[in-house]
């Protein structure tokens, strides 16, 4: 598990950096054009939009745990096999709870 988590802190600092790409490009087409923000804004609130979305928050709780997690580790604390393995299912559980709230709390309004 704790090879895993560190591997996926990995992978979700990456995927954030190509969700930040699609962004860049909505923010820039508003900043163009009407068809070209027309189109962004389109792919982005299509399915596929939704489903990366929701996905990059995941990757931000996940990463944003990761973090939490090494500051922890820096502190010389939780380096134990079972705590680090504990704190590796905590930041899987943690970040699919923290995801379902925040679509939760955003999609209410």
């Amino acid at each position: 598990m704790t090879s895993i988590s560190s591997i996926f802190v990995r992978i979700t600092g990456n995927a954030l950096l190509m969700a930040m790409l699609l962004l860049v490009w909505w923010f820039t087409a508003a900043a163009t054009s009407v068809s070209a923000f027309k189109l962004a804004s389109a792919v982005i609130t299509s399915w596929f939009g939704d489903v990366v979305m929701i996905l990059s928050l995941w990757a931000l709780w996940y990463h944003t745990l990761g973090g939490l997690r090494h500051l922890v580790w820096d502190t010389g604390r939780g380096l134990e096999l079972q705590a680090a393995e504990r704190m590796g299912w905590i930041m899987v559980i943690g970040s699919l709870v923290l995801t379902a709230l925040t679509v939760f709390i955003f999609t209410r309004a």
